[in-house]
C-alpha cells in the first residue's frame, strides 16, 4: 500500500470482475494516515485513467474501490468485526453462521481477503500460475513479505519465497546486532507461540511452522537477543491483548485481565506461589473457548514462553525483570546527552 498501491487496486478490480461484484473496500487502520492518503490518490489516478468507475474502458462494467479508514482496533482484523466496523458499528465478531460469503457487508455475499492476497493477483495473471507455483514449497506456494524487527542490524521488509528459513532472513538483515546473540523470536507476530535459536532452520511455510508448534501468521518476525527479559516482553503483549479485547465473550474479557495481573506481578518480582500453574490453567480455559481468535492469541506467547524459559518465570517470584535484564541494554535507539534537541522555529 505504501510502495505500490496500484498493484492492490488492480488486484481488487480483477477480483471484482471475477466474482461479478461492482464494489471493493480496502479497510485499514485510521492511524496510518499517510498510507490512507496514498491509497486515495492511487484510486483517483486509476479512475482518471479509466480503469475504475462506470463503463470501464467501454466494457459496460462498473468497478469501484473505496479505501476506508477504521477507528483503530486490533479486533477488526477478525473478518466479521471488520465488516461491523465498515458498517459504522462497534467492531465485534459476529456469530457464524451465516458466514460472510452468504451474508457479509450489508447482509450481502462478501469475500474478505488479506491485502497481500489481492495484490498478488495481477502478477499471477501476468506470468501464469506455474510461475507462482515455482516459488515456495509444494503445499505453501508462492512468495510473501517477511517483516523483520528488533535486534537485527537492518530491520525491514523482505520479499522472499515461502520456505525460506529464519537463519537466511537474519543474514539478509545483516545478522544480529553486533556483539549479541539470538534468544527468542516470533514467526507470525506476538499472537503466535515463540521460537528460540533451536528453530532457526525450520522452513517458514505454513505446514513446517505448524509442525514445529507455532503459526506463520502475519510473518511479523520479531527478533530478541539475550538482553531481553522474556517475562517483560510477554507481559507487554499480554497488556496489549487485554486492552484490545472487545469484551464480547467471558473467557477473553476476564481471562486476559487476570493474565495481565499475574504477568505484571511476575515482571516486578512479586510473583506468588502457584502463579505459573495459574497462568497455564487460565490459558487452558481461554484456548478454544473464546468467541474469536483473539483469546487464543493472548495465550500463545505465555504458554510457549513458560515452555522454553520457565526459569525466568520462576525468578519472577523474587527478582524484578528489570534487575535481571536492565532495559537500557536492550534498547535500539539512545538519546545522547550531548545531542542538540530539535526545536521548531518560532514564528516571527
Amino acid at each position: 500500500m505504501m510502495a505500490n498501491p496500484h498493484a492492490l487496486i488492480e488486484g481488487a478490480a480483477i477480483s471484482q470482475y471475477a466474482m461479478g461484484s461492482d464494489h471493493a473496500f480496502i479497510y485499514l487502520r485510521g492511524e496510518v494516515v499517510h498510507v490512507y492518503r496514498r491509497l486515495l490518490r492511487a484510486v483517483e489516478e486509476a479512475t482518471a485513467a479509466g480503469y475504475l468507475g462506470e463503463n470501464v474502458l467501454g466494457s459496460g462494467i462498473t468497478l469501484r474501490v473505496t479505501p476506508h479508514a477504521g477507528a483503530g482496533a486490533y479486533i477488526c482484523g477478525e473478518e466479521t468485526a471488520l465488516l461491523d466496523s465498515l458498517e459504522g458499528r462497534r467492531g465485534q465478531p459476529r456469530l457464524k453462521p451465516p458466514f460472510p460469503g452468504a451474508a457479509g457487508l450489508y447482509a450481502r455475499p462478501t469475500s474478505v481477503n488479506n491485502v497481500e492476497t489481492i495484490a498478488s493477483v495481477p502478477g499471477i495473471l501476468l506470468h501464469g500460475a506455474d510461475w507462482f507455483k515455482a516459488m515456495g514449497t509444494e503445499k505453501s506456494t508462492g512468495f510473501g513479505i517477511f517483516s523483520l524487527s528488533g535486534h537485527v542490524a537492518n530491520p525491514g521488509q523482505f520479499e522472499a519465497p515461502l520456505g525460506i528459513t529464519m537463519r537466511e532472513l537474519i543474514e539478509l538483515a545483516g545478522g544480529m546486532r553486533k556483539g549479541h546473540q539470538l534468544k527468542f523470536w516470533t514467526p507470525g507476530g506476538s499472537s503466535t507461540p515463540i521460537f528460540t535459536d533451536a528453530h532457526l532452520d525450520i522452513p517458514l511455510d505454513f505446514d513446517s511452522v505448524a509442525a514445529a508448534g507455532s503459526m506463520l501468521g502475519t510473518r511479523a518476525l520479531q527478533v530478541f537477543d539475550e538482553t531481553v527479559s522474556v517475562v517483560r516482553a510477554v507481559a507487554r503483549w499480554t497488556e496489549f491483548y487485554a486492552h484490545e479485547s472487545c469484551g464480547k465473550c467471558t473467557p477473553c474479557r476476564e481471562g486476559t485481565w487476570w493474565l495481565r495481573q499475574i504477568m505484571e506481578r511476575l515482571e516486578h518480582g512479586q510473583g506468588q506461589p502457584g502463579d505459573i500453574e495459574k497462568l497455564d490453567d487460565i490459558c487452558d480455559n481461554i484456548l478454544g473457548r473464546s468467541f474469536c481468535a483473539l483469546g487464543d492469541a493472548a495465550t500463545s506467547p505465555i504458554t510457549s514462553a513458560i515452555k522454553h524459559f520457565r526459569s525466568e518465570f520462576e525468578a519472577g517470584m523474587h527478582t524484578p525483570a528489570a534487575q535481571l535484564f536492565p532495559p537500557e541494554k536492550s534498547v535500539l535507539f539512545r538519546w545522547h546527552p550531548g545531542a542538540v534537541p530539535c526545536r521548531r522555529p518560532r514564528a516571527p
